[in-house]
């Protein structure tokens, strides 16, 4: 059985896995980034993963390992080798050879890809956009991130530098944005900016609130309680990232839009509000073959994302 090691990196912890050509996941962990320490402190928590995974491999018969495939937050070079920057939760990642390090360490043919890209590629191949050929992938969680399949293939612009779909300039002018820009949707519809925005209206209304007991999660328990605050600023965020996605079904005028992250997983409801802002945005002629879905393979599409980099070789 031919396999390969996917690796999800995050700002907090590692997602790897064994997985096989059918997206099978034969084995799984997590372990701590240790990605607010240093550069050299994340590649020792990945070796440590695969060397996990291997050890694994070893003792099962007939488990062939084709090499490693690895998603990464930031921006990835032209070749897949090297992590340019662009990661603001991962200290030091920048000009990072990782691929050559770790195929140094490991003697495994390492490809590597940007973090949403891989999520984007695991929904594509084994997921909810599994048979369709033009697909956007949007992730919602802390940041904003995507991928863009067309004709079953990740695009990524030239020399590898394109589809962030999270700082598509949004709002003229707006408010600052953690990639140095202004006004990008990011900045309007992540988990984060609903948590600022509840917040800063709490502070308005004079209720002070720790910015840590303050998650998406907690916002969507009070929405489903109809807390007055809760459904104004959950509405408005939904509006927003219906907004975004419009544009990019004007853009590409896509099979489906796969929404994957933590906050989509709030329900129905939440998918409910953002078709219908987003359809509402949408220029018909463009939207007419587009479906609007929730992503199927949950926090493991990047893992088998990643893993799947490799059967392309």
């Amino acid at each position: 059985m031919e396999t390969s090691i996917g690796l999800d990196l995050g700002g907090t912890a590692i997602k790897y896995a064994l997985v096989n050509r059918q997206g099978e996941v034969l084995y799984q962990g997590t372990r701590p980034s240790s990605a607010d320490i240093s550069a050299e402190a994340v590649i020792h928590q990945l070796l440590e993963c695969i060397n996990d995974v291997r050890a694994y491999a070893s003792s099962v018969h007939k488990v062939k390992l084709k090499g490693i495939g690895i998603g990464t937050p930031g921006i990835i070079d032209e070749t897949n080798r090297i992590v340019l920057g662009g990661a603001e939760n991962i200290v030091g990642w920048e000009n990072i050879h990782l691929a050559q390090r770790i195929e140094s360490e490991t003697k495994l043919s390492t490809i590597l890809a940007n973090d949403a890209n891989v999520m984007g590629l695991g929904e594509t191949m084994f997921g909810a956009g599994k048979s369709y050929h033009c697909i956007v992938f949007v992730t919602v969680g802390t940041g904003i991130g995507g991928a863009v399949i067309i004709d079953g293939k990740l695009f990524n612009g030239y020399a590898n530098r394109g589809t962030e779909l999270g700082h598509v300039p949004f709002i003229a002018n707006g408010i600052d944005c953690a990639c140095g820009s202004v006004g990008c949707l990011e900045a309007y519809a992540s988990t984060a900016a609903l948590i600022r925005t509840f917040i800063a209206e709490q502070a308005a209304q004079g209720v002070e609130t720790a910015e840590d007991e303050v998650t998406g999660r907690f916002i969507v328990e009070l929405y489903k309680k109809g807390d007055p605050l809760a459904v104004k600023c959950l509405n408005q965020h939904c509006d927003y990232l219906g907004h975004g996605i419009a544009g990019f079904i004007n853009v590409f005028s896509p099979q489906r839009v796969v929404i994957g992250g933590g906050l989509p997983e709030a329900g129905d409801f939440y998918f409910e509000k953002v078709r219908k802002a987003a359809f509402r945005y949408a220029m018909s002629d463009c939207a007419v073959n587009t479906e609007i879905v929730p992503a199927q393979l949950g926090n493991m599409a990047g893992t088998i994302g990643a893993a799947s980099l490799i059967f392309s070789l």
